[in-house]
């Protein structure tokens, strides 16, 4: 009973290090850029960098555009959610 009592404790300590890993994974680039919504002016006057996270699969990620504001003139970025390159080639 002691050997059983134990794997279901091991198995538990596993369960919610795996839940504190995932919940301490966070993406600084979401924190430190402002995120694009629906009817947002842009005054995108030369795309300099779009970068995307590398993924095999076909998903919504969250991507990076930096530009050149036209009314200003200072490098500026913005992040965006779309589908990641991999749609393109699946069939």
């Amino acid at each position: 009973m002691n050997s059983r009592t134990l794997l279901v404790s091991a198995a538990l300590v596993c369960v919610s290090l795996t839940g504190v890993a995932q919940a301490n994974d966070t993406t600084t680039t979401t924190q430190s850029v402002p995120s694009y919504h629906y009817g947002m002016s842009l005054h995108v006057g030369k795309v300099i960098a779009l970068t995307e996270p590398d993924t095999l699969d076909c998903k919504v990620v969250t991507a990076q555009m930096k530009y050149i504001d036209d009314q200003s003139g200072k490098p500026a970025e913005i992040a965006y959610r779309k589908l990641s390159d991999a749609c393109s080639y699946q069939n």
